[in-house]
């Protein structure tokens, strides 16, 4: 997998049926998600203490950047591994 860039986050195109995820290949768990409106956000998927997978948008497409993101992502998985997420 490769790293997300805007190149790779333009890119991506929205399907009139269901969401379409790209995942980053330096950070497990960041990506970005399009919705078939084609609203665009980026957003950690993690594993709560229980085993069910929970999903946290960082920000929107275009407010931040694919770094900017990734660096706001890495700070809320570190959270979530600390314990520190009460959506958890």
């Amino acid at each position: 997998m490769t790293k997300l860039t805007k190149r790779i986050v333009d890119a991506l195109r929205p399907d009139p049926t269901r969401d379409v995820f790209k995942w980053d290949g330096e950070l497990r768990g960041f990506g970005v998600r399009v919705k078939p409106s084609g609203a665009r956000s980026f957003l950690v998927q993690y594993r709560n203490t229980h085993g069910q997978t929970r999903r946290m948008v960082v920000g929107a497409v275009g407010t931040l950047t694919p770094d900017e993101a990734r660096s706001i992502a890495r700070q809320r998985l570190a959270e979530v591994c600390d314990g520190d997420q009460a959506r958890s």
